[in-house]
């Protein structure tokens, strides 16, 4: 099955601080960013961002980089 990926606009990746690098996928139901420029990655569970997400909201994803 083929992931579906997109790219988060605006975005800096926190390692090589390039812009508009930052793609969102979703891998084994964890969300995760990757920076298509230098590999570095950011890992959230699905609980993390239930938790962050208020009743009757949908969200993509949430984020908080380290």
């Amino acid at each position: 099955m083929r992931q579906k990926k997109r790219f988060i606009a605006g975005a800096t990746c926190p390692e090589c601080k390039e812009l508009d690098g930052m793609m969102l996928y979703k891998e084994h139901d964890v969300e995760k960013v990757e920076c298509v420029h230098c590999g570095h990655t950011m890992a959230q569970p699905e609980d993390a961002v239930q938790a962050s997400t208020r009743q009757f909201e949908q969200v993509i994803g949430v984020f908080k980089p380290e």
